[in-house]
């Protein structure tokens, strides 16, 4: 029987293996970017979906009524005050001026007819060649035509106004909309709809706040001396349309109405901006942010170097050794490209901000140090 020995040849076999360095067993160092958070002034904002309205806007409707004569504009034409835009055919009441005009000479006419007869009268009243009675008729026809000329004055008066009122003038400047009658129809007066026109600059953000919101933007204007009814208390808002190459256009709040609405809990609030080049149009809507607190130093990092464990939001703070730890932070708006950092940061750690992945228990990390611009290029809110 032949005996095979195997374990003494496996010892041999491991005996003769050499030993693997104990360095090989080490973890490589990890390479990440690490920095200080940007630390700097910021005011806290809130975002909310409005829509743009004309400052003033007017529909155009004659004061007489009369068949269209003339259109003086391009549909959608800027337009000044007193700009004349439309016409109502003249001819009846330039006709009517001349009826009044002519009342009016016969009643300037009969009253002075009637002071030479109430004088005479009276100074043979007073001689005793006619009777009182006969006086007494002289003042009433006197009377009378003064009366008729008052008449002729005021009707005068109105056919003018009713002249004057068939050129129809803008009553403010802005954009016409088009002509919503066409030369020739019959124009009802105070009736018939001619056109719009919506001034553009400035221009006005309507956006409905929250209860609570609302009582952090009156405390806030209470601050500035202000009042959230009367001029917004000032506060910055920046208004961001759907044009993605259009830069944040910057307003303040200037109205708030008053009272709360007690279907959905919120209020109206109003902010005007400057629209010198008519880039802001009635009814476009826009997303606003408004400044909800007071100047206060805000600790801020990139989104990117904002881990999570559990239930909760973390940062990874690096040590002198190259050793690393989590911080919990409790965070809060994004501004200026960042995220605020509301508690767990004093803005004097170096954070891990690129890299994230690359870390894992015990690991030492090979840090790269880069400085945090003040506002990074991703800024959203244009500040």
């Amino acid at each position: 029987m032949v005996r095979h020995w195997l374990v003494p040849a496996i010892l041999l076999f491991s005996t003769a293996l050499p030993a693997t360095p104990a360095s090989a067993q080490e973890q490589p160092k990890a390479a990440v970017t690490v920095a200080k958070p940007v630390v700097r002034d910021v005011v806290d904002s809130d975002e909310f979906i409005g829509r743009f309205e004309a400052v003033d806007e007017v529909t155009l409707r004659s004061r007489v009524g009369g068949y269209l004569d003339q259109v003086n504009f391009k549909d959608g034409a800027m337009v000044k005050k007193g700009d004349p835009l439309f016409v109502i055919d003249q001819r009846p009441f330039k006709t009517a001026l001349d009826v009044a005009t002519s009342s009016l000479e016969v009643a300037k006419s009969t009253l002075t007819f009637a002071e030479s007869e109430f004088a005479r009268t009276e100074t043979l009243v007073q001689k005793g060649t006619l009777s009182v009675s006969t006086l007494d008729d002289r003042r009433r026809e006197l009377q009378s035509g003064q009366a008729n000329l008052r008449g002729a004055e005021a009707s005068l008066a109105r056919a003018k106004l009713d002249m004057e009122y068939t050129t129809i003038l803008a009553p403010l400047s802005g954009r016409i909309d088009r002509r919503l009658i066409s030369v020739g129809n019959l124009v009802q007066a105070d009736q018939t709809a001619l056109t719009t026109i919506v001034s553009l600059d400035p221009i006005d953000f309507y956006f409905d706040v929250d209860e609570r919101r609302l009582l952090n933007y009156a405390r806030v204007a209470r601050e500035h001396g202000s009042n959230l009814q009367e001029g917004g208390g000032s506060l910055d808002v920046f208004v961001t349309i759907a044009d993605s190459t259009e830069k944040p256009f910057k307003g303040k709040l200037d109205f708030a109405e008053n009272r709360v609405d007690q279907e959905t809990g919120t209020m109206r609030v109003r902010a005007r901006f400057d629209n010198p080049n008519f880039v802001l149009q009635p009814g476009l809507f826009g997303r606003v942010e408004v400044s909800a607190s007071n100047t206060y130093k805000g600790i801020l990092v990139p989104d990117e170097a904002i881990g999570s464990d559990q239930d909760q939001r973390v940062v990874y703070v690096v040590a002198e050794d190259g050793s690393f730890s989590t911080k919990p932070v409790r965070l809060g708006p994004r501004l200026y490209g960042y995220r605020v950092i509301r508690e767990g940061l004093t803005g004097d750690e170096m954070l891990v901000v690129n890299g994230l992945t690359r870390l894992r228990p015990g690991v030492i990390v090979d840090p790269k140090l880069v400085v945090l611009p003040p506002e990074a290029a991703t800024a959203e809110n244009g500040q």
